[in-house]
């Protein structure tokens, strides 16, 4: 018998987003890629001029914002077809068209930025009282004097421009091997097989059976360590991109180069780090539990996500939708019903797996249209969490871009994982009051600490990893996917501790199966997102006066003000490790309730 995954022709409609409200068919999407290009060649008269007047800049401020307002439309559209179905090479022609038009786009308005700050700050204050059009750009323009030594001559800018279409080779190579090529042995329990790919390996990876869980985390990662020279090779070439770019730009270090425009200093990101160090103690007792309550006598990295109760509870899609509005009503009726409608009418969700779907989830979206979510729903909590996530995502971009100018409509990496991470706190905290069912508030926890530990253990290794390699290449070290694999295993050693049996050949190849490796520095913000997120979710259950709509304000203001800034407003300062150790703190209670739990359904 075959668990088969269907083609993505045989998906019910219902189930799938509606691509077709973004451009109705390729050909349009062609065809505005015409357009777009003439537009990109037409801007080219404003080359030399924008510091003639206040006018001038205005007009060329506004032809700008054109051409980015339909590249943003143009990429979702891309996206959305090409995530969907990899292994479709009518998709992955237009992703490769669609990469062209970027270069020419980069490329076309790279002397923005140098002209502008040609004309001097003092110019620029006056011309934004004289010219209405310009008054928006207030924070733009002091954002860009603030790098103003990073931003090289037009002529450099134009280069670097022109060369982000061959960077992204590294990313492109990256996702056609592992969500193309890459083909998995299916997982099975001597008697039924499962097919294992991106769309599939997380439920699987909570299946029941041990033995469907062993065989598909072997098959999957050793489909990953048969490629691990070229993967290893792959992601070296971004790292030297990034180390590149930090110094085309004139940055001390890649960390930096990532942090400085949004006016973050590289002590947030060690502080995360130090401060991870600091808590590791807590996961180890957190798997220590684990490894006693599902009695194997052993723990391997297969049996991380195990449940620990027979009958987890089976939640339809539309179930979970609903369990997530009751959990953010706090929120306010437009907030949730703007939600509700998205998932049930609008189909913002295109939640069922398929053959060549890309691994994971995610939200995108753009100016003119709605947002969009790419998951594989799998009927049980872990889905309605990952919904919830997405789900922050997707409304913080929906407010964002109904409150802010295109110049501020959208929102940096650092802020992004708090509105994710806080639809997930407040929807888990509505589950765990509203029912108090043993098996379920086990299922919950564990959902839970399946989120901290992707957040709170995962993403800070990967951040060690990341900071790791991005120095060897900036001491112009040679790294080799055995290099890679050695130091991901000890760091994984570290962070699990004497309670986890690791395979370090193995398990070290975890860095190869994260994609968010190849944006420079992120994998950290998710560990500081989360810490964000508990601190904001608090303050509103709590009851705190006006916490609500701070938070709501934080979604509407994109990037109009450094990321560090706005979350201060709403009521948490990152610049201090406080909120990660509150929310390390919050883990800790998680446990305990766990182990509680654990120890009296088991009669300990």
């Amino acid at each position: 018998m075959t668990n088969a995954l269907p083609k993505r022709s045989e998906v019910a409609k219902e189930q799938t987003w509606d691509a077709e409200s973004v451009f109705a068919s390729v050909d349009a999407c062609r065809a505005a890629f015409k357009a777009l290009a003439a537009d990109v060649e037409s801007f080219g008269k404003f080359s030399g001029h924008l510091g003639d007047n206040a006018a001038m800049l205005a007009d060329g401020m506004a032809a700008a914002e054109s051409i980015n307002r339909q590249l943003s439309v143009m990429f979702t559209y891309v996206g959305m077809n090409y995530n969907v179905d990899t292994t479709d090479v009518g998709a992955t022609t237009l992703y490769g068209e669609a990469m062209g038009v970027y270069g020419k786009v980069a490329a076309g308005l790279s002397f923005i930025e140098p002209e502008v700050l040609k004309i001097g700050l003092d110019t620029l204050k006056t011309w934004m009282t004289q010219e209405p059009r310009l008054a928006i750009y207030a924070h733009y323009f002091e954002k860009l004097y603030r790098r103003q030594e990073h931003v090289r001559s037009a002529e450099v800018e134009q280069v670097l421009g022109m060369a982000a279409e061959v960077f992204q080779q590294a990313d492109m190579t990256y996702n056609m091997l592992t969500d193309a090529d890459l083909k998995f042995p299916s997982a099975s329990d001597g008697k039924t097989s499962f097919d294992v790919a991106q769309s599939t390996i997380d439920t699987l990876m909570d299946h029941p059976d041990r033995e469907v869980r062993k065989t598909a985390w072997t098959n999957y990662y050793g489909q990953y360590k048969a490629y691990k020279n070229t993967l290893s090779a792959s992601l070296m070439a971004a790292v030297k991109r990034d180390v590149f770019y930090g110094r085309a730009r004139g940055y001390k270090s890649s960390l930096e180069a990532a942090l400085f425009p949004n006016n973050i200093s590289t002590a947030v990101f060690h502080n995360l780090i130090d401060t991870f160090k600091k808590n590791i103690p807590v996961w180890h007792r957190y798997f220590a539990i684990k490894k006693k309550a599902l009695g194997h006598g052993d723990l391997y990295p297969y049996d991380i996500w195990a449940p620990l109760v027979k009958n987890p509870p089976h939640i339809p899609f539309d179930k979970g939708v609903e369990m997530i509005v009751n959990g953010l009503k706090p929120l306010g009726d437009d907030y949730v019903n703007v939600l509700r409608k998205g998932c049930l009418e609008e189909r913002w969700v295109d939640y069922a797996p398929n053959q060549g779907k890309t691994q994971g989830a995610f939200s995108t979206g753009g100016p003119g249209i709605h947002p969009f979510i790419l998951m594989s729903y799998s009927d049980d909590l872990g889905s309605v969490s990952t919904l919830a996530h997405e789900l922050g995502h997707s409304m913080h971009t929906y407010l964002t871009i109904k409150n802010q100018p295109l110049v501020y409509a959208d929102y940096s990496l650092f802020v992004a994982e708090v509105a994710s991470n806080f639809n997930q706190a407040m929807t888990r905290a509505y589950l765990l009051k509203t029912n108090d069912d043993p098996d379920f508030q086990i299922t919950a926890i564990t959902e839970a600490a399946y989120n901290f530990h992707r957040y709170f253990l995962q993403m800070p290794t990967l951040a060690r990893f990341e900071l790791e390699m991005h120095e060897r290449a900036e001491r112009g070290q040679g790294v080799t996917a055995d290099d890679m694999v050695a130091l991901m295993g000890d760091l994984l050693s570290e962070a699990y501790g004497e309670a986890m049996t690791i395979d370090k050949e193995t398990f070290g190849l975890m860095w190869a199966t994260f994609g968010h490796l190849y944006a420079n520095f992120y994998v950290f913000q998710y560990a500081t997102g989360i810490s964000g997120a508990n601190a904001l979710a608090s303050r509103i259950l709590d009851g705190t006066p006006g916490a609500a709509e701070a938070y709501l304000g934080f979604l509407k203001s994109g990037s109009s003000r450094y990321p560090l800034d706005v979350l201060k407003g709403a009521g948490v300062d990152l610049t201090t490790p406080e909120p990660v150790e509150r929310t390390y703190a919050v883990l800790s209670g998680f446990v305990d309730r766990l182990e509680k739990l654990v120890d009296a359904r088991d009669g300990k």
